[in-house]
């Protein structure tokens, strides 16, 4: 066991490392990023941080079709089968998102009821969680994936444990929100209480009155301005610089922050609520992702059979597929991190798999599209640009945190 979990570690490395780190030696670059790769091997996302009701609403999902996406926390995975694609391709680099999406698949499969499934990923903070693992799920997972959740974390735990502590709180996304609450505690300010807010008017005056002089604190601009600092949202030094585009990191940050407290009601976001409560709303009708929804889980279920969730780099594995075989490929923000060669070879093999009217939605730190300039002029042409679509996805995406959401659409 000891030599498959060496053999596991070291394969999920190399692919990580191929994909974060750019800049050879050891220059502060090139330190940072291998810094960043380090810290991506381990859970980054226990949920995705892209909003799939906008995903959907972009992508056009059909009966017939394939979709390919990047995993990450596995939630927008599971919550496409709501629309009823024939298939659905999710790949992750990280074995712990690819352990994460496969336990919640076999979770929904394998669990008695909507009840318990509940429980274990909205609650999920409850002791009982542990027991309906071990009696339900465990004996039904992959060998790799039972591993991973039964082997112990850095403090001795069995990883399967962070569902009786809060599963969000985990990973680096939940310890980065959780210290940025401990900063806002320090200045006296408890981000829970926004949650309070009766309507995005109500919103809107607390995030101007009490957070917003908390971005012009020095400590705060020193903090941010450092690559690192972001580490825990997932964001590599390649893609701080795009985010940052020329400003102060603590602007832009402000800038995403006004996004998901004011524009959109906190009952309709749970976006807001992993933000400023570190869980969902647990309130019998508060928001939660599709494929958590009661309305949803007999339906996404008896699809379970149409998603399969592996560990691969998404160039490498669509140069193994047929031509033109995916219908809709979603690429979440994964392209800030490539160099130009990088991303003409993952376009390259869009192009020779993607069949005619397919779909390319992803996202980017900063607001204009990366691809001009940077895909070859053959490749580009190919595709139609959906400039005011893109628009309006943007505007729809409750997460807040990407300048913007872009849709591509395969000419002829």
């Amino acid at each position: 066991m000891k030599q498959d979990i060496a053999i596991e570690t070291s394969a999920r490395g190399e692919l990580i490392e191929k994909a974060a780190v750019r800049t050879k030696g050891f220059t502060g670059t090139a330190l940072l990023e291998r810094a960043f790769a380090l810290a991506f091997r381990g859970l980054v996302y226990p949920q995705i941080w892209e909003d799939p009701e906008a995903d959907m609403a972009g992508l056009d999902i059909r009966e017939t079709d394939h979709l390919v996406t990047i995993a990450s926390g596995g939630c927008n995975a599971l919550s496409y089968l709501t629309a009823g694609p024939a298939r659905i391709t999710a790949l992750d680099l990280n074995h712990a998102h690819v352990a994460l999406g496969r336990l919640k698949r076999t979770a929904m499969r394998h669990l008695p009821d909507h009840m318990h499934f509940r429980r274990f990923f909205v609650e999920a903070d409850l002791a009982e969680n542990k027991a309906a693992y071990f009696t339900h799920v465990a004996q039904h997972l992959d060998a790799s994936s039972r591993r991973y959740w039964e082997t112990r974390d850095i403090l001795g735990r069995k990883r399967i444990g962070m569902f009786t502590r809060g599963a969000y709180r985990h990973g680096l996304l939940g310890t980065f929100i959780g210290f940025a609450h401990l900063l806002a505690r320090l200045n006296g300010e408890n981000p829970r209480d926004v949650l309070q807010a009766h309507g995005k008017d109500e919103q809107r005056a607390h995030f101007e009155q009490r957070f917003v002089p908390f971005f012009d604190k020095p400590l705060i601009r020193w903090m941010t301005s450092q690559p690192a600092s972001l580490f825990g949202l997932g964001i590599p030094p390649a893609q701080y610089d795009k985010l940052a585009a020329g400003r102060s990191m603590a602007d832009v940050l402000r800038q995403r922050l006004e996004k998901l407290t004011c524009d959109f009601d906190f009952r309709d976001n749970y976006f807001a609520w992993q933000a400023f409560s570190r869980g969902y709303d647990k309130a019998p009708e508060g928001s939660l992702p599709p494929y958590l929804q009661e309305a949803h889980f007999k339906l996404v279920r008896s699809r379970l059979d149409r998603l399969d969730i592996q560990q691969a780099n998404m160039t490498d594995w669509l140069a193994g597929q047929e031509a033109q075989s995916v219908d809709k490929f979603v690429l979440l923000d994964a392209q800030d991190w490539m160099t130009d060669d990088q991303l003409n070879a993952l376009w390259s093999q869009i192009c020779r798999t993607a069949r005619a009217g397919a779909r390319v939605l992803f996202r980017t730190a900063d607001e204009p599209s990366l691809l001009p300039g940077r895909l070859a002029a053959n490749l580009l042409e190919m595709w139609d640009y959906r400039a005011a679509q893109s628009q309006e996805l943007t505007v729809l995406d409750r997460s807040s945190i990407y300048g913007g959401v872009h849709l591509y659409v395969r000419r002829g």
